[in-house]
């Protein structure tokens, strides 16, 4: 509990520097929350992207962005659109499921030229969970000057294997069937066709474009963090959390590309996946000592 009073104190001071933005992108306006600091706008800016269905009022981002303020460090915080024009909170799983994984690695694109725009020179990608895997793909894909380090906070992991065996605990029913049916319907240019009653990511009995299913289940070794670790020219911090429930064998898979210069892998004991009780505290602590070194 006296870890937990000061960062419910933090919350509850309104951003002195806040502005919500928006962009046009794919035929969607998207959001996102920009905190302004002294270094606004030629940053460092630290690009913020959130986890799975998630959005950018979560309380670890809403944590980390007066956080970030305090180091100096402006950020903004963007919302993924996942198909829905100006998306805000937590995605409805009644809501048809038009988005796919690598979307957000477009969307991701579209806010670092934003940043440019405004003036922005030097920008950290943040990702968190999911939010990780797809920061590490665009960096891997996308190498763009502006980019100067990259951060990864509990990033996703994948396996097919785990894949299949995590849909089957969630589900109690196997993926495979499933995943080949959208296979079968995007190779016959029928990605855009909903599948109803569909067990997808966090919901159960969704309706979901084959497209939509394969972009989150087919085989892709992009999916895999670790994976994409060395395609990476930018400075990369991971930083695992120690008590993760969700992404286990982050330490052991990323440890191989972990050199502690170009892929720094730090793990924040006691903490969980989502960084509660003031471990954002101890990741802010990381990362601005990161961007002091990587960014500047």
């Amino acid at each position: 509990m006296t870890r937990l009073l000061p960062l419910l104190a933090l919350l509850c001071l309104a951003p002195a520097h806040a502005d919500d933005v928006t962009l046009k992108h794919g035929g969607l306006t998207l959001n996102a929350n920009l905190e302004k600091t002294a270094s606004w706008p030629a940053g460092p800016v630290v690009l913020i992207v959130h986890g799975t269905l998630a959005h950018n009022g979560m309380e670890l981002i809403a944590g980390l962005q007066p956080l970030l303020a305090a180091k100096g460090l402006s950020s903004l915080a963007i919302n993924l659109g996942l198909g829905v024009d100006n998306r805000r909170g937590m995605y409805d799983c009644a809501t048809p499921h038009r988005h796919r994984h690598a979307d957000a690695v477009t969307e991701i694109g579209a806010w670092i030229d934003w940043l440019k725009q405004q003036g922005t020179r030097q920008i950290v990608l943040l990702g968190h969970s999911r939010g990780g895997n797809q920061a590490a793909w665009f960096a891997a894909e996308r190498d763009d000057p502006a980019l100067r380090a990259v951060v990864l906070a509990a990033p996703a992991t994948w396996t097919a294997a785990e894949a299949a065996r995590g849909y089957e605990t969630r589900y109690g029913k196997p993926l495979a069937p499933v995943l080949e049916k959208a296979k079968s319907l995007v190779a016959a240019g029928k990605g855009d066709t909903f599948m109803e009653q569909v067990d997808f990511v966090y919901c159960a009995n969704a309706s979901v474009t084959a497209a939509a299913f394969v972009g989150y289940y087919a085989p892709d070794e992009r999916l895999d963090t670790p994976t994409l670790l060395p395609r990476v020219n930018e400075p990369v911090l991971v930083v695992a959390a120690g008590g993760d429930e969700l992404v286990k064998d982050l330490p052991a898979r990323a440890a191989p590309a972990a050199d502690g210069k170009k892929v720094r892998l730090v793990t924040i004991d006691g903490a969980d996946h989502f960084f509660r009780d003031l471990y954002a505290e101890d990741m802010v602590e990381v990362v601005a000592t990161f961007v002091a070194e990587t960014a500047r």
